[in-house]
């Protein structure tokens, strides 16, 4: 079975390289902007996906009900209660108390965010799975997700030592930089929508462009710090086996669901690809927002780079598969 690497997954392994040989540009003393130049990216982003969001597709993807139910759950509930689940489990006692906090809250907030628009729409359509039903949960979860994600993570960092973690705050940010901007665009859809389908490859770049630089802010405040100094290459194999564990997991569960309720197998293939997505758009974002002034981002990160690269290769492999099936 051929598995073919996503080139976005390539471009942030050369990101992080290059922030762990050139920090500097990226440091608070850099006389480049890229705080304000991400800020300003990340409200363009949300801007063009409302221009680009269909009411019409929404309003149609509501009818099949149970399929929505069962994929957001997953999203925002099944992820979070099976890391808070294994939370016991998971410490890695070759760590610091400071650094299995990180990681702890990384997993966490990996596991809170809403799933991805994009690729979870593509892989559907590869899979011939319900393509409306993926197109309404995937453009829903992400407004979702501006409510709950911040919700899970606010039930775990105002029982930790973090400080500083103020929901209202931190959904007024939201509300500027994300919905704010959404809503703008759904507004000025009439005039501009057409624009944005039509362009939505140079789009595309644009966002990943965004998600690049805030990787590389992220990442080289972390290397400058030398956060990643306690972080082993056992640790890291610790990560990837958990990382790896929570997608089949989460996977194997929705698929017996789906089952269960007697869904069909294009229900089952969008249950299974939308519920088990985590965007990387989304974790970028919200931890600038979340994690704000922390040098530690960089590791919060890591499980999300880690599963979204390893969710691209499962996912395009099996959607290869189902896609070869007789109709």
């Amino acid at each position: 079975m051929k598995i073919n690497i996503d080139r976005f997954v390539l471009f942030i392994i050369l990101t992080i390289i290059i922030a762990y040989f050139f920090p500097q540009w990226g440091s608070k003393s850099s006389p480049i902007p890229l705080d304000t130049i991400g800020e300003v990216g990340v409200s363009l982003i949300f801007f063009f996906y409302g221009l680009k969001l269909s009411p019409d597709k929404l309003k149609s993807g509501l009818k099949n009900y149970k399929l929505h139910v069962v994929i957001q759950l997953s999203t925002f509930l099944l992820f979070p209660v099976l890391v808070l689940s294994a939370y016991g489990l998971a410490k890695t006692a070759a760590l610091p108390i400071a650094q299995q906090q990180t990681l702890w809250l990384a997993l966490l907030f990996l596991a809170a965010l809403p799933s991805t628009v994009s690729s979870s729409v593509v892989m559907v359509s590869i899979a011939k799975g319900n393509m409306p039903a993926a197109i309404f949960n995937a453009s829903i979860s992400g407004l979702i997700g501006i409510v709950i994600t911040p919700l899970w993570m606010g039930v775990l960092l105002q029982n930790t030592s973090t400080a500083g973690y103020d929901l209202s705050d931190v959904y007024l940010k939201l509300l500027i930089g994300i919905l704010l901007p959404v809503v703008l665009g759904l507004l000025l859809q009439r005039w501009g929508g057409q624009y944005a389908k039509e362009y939505n490859e140079y789009l595309t770049l644009f966002d990943k462009s965004v998600i690049l630089l805030i990787i590389y802010k992220s990442f080289s405040e972390s290397f400058e710090q030398h956060i990643f100094q306690t972080v082993h290459w056992s640790d890291m194999a610790v990560i990837s086996v958990a990382v790896l564990g929570l997608f089949y997991g989460v996977y194997f569960l929705i698929g017996k669901i789906a089952n269960a309720l007697n869904f069909s197998i294009e229900d089952r293939i969008t249950a299974q690809f939308c519920g088990t997505k985590k965007s990387l758009v989304h974790g970028t974002v919200f931890s600038k927002i979340l994690f704000a002034g922390s040098a530690s981002v960089g590791i919060i990160l890591l499980p999300l780079m880690l599963f979204h690269a390893f969710q691209l290769l499962i996912i395009s492999a099996i959607a290869a598969k189902l896609g070869k099936r007789e109709a």
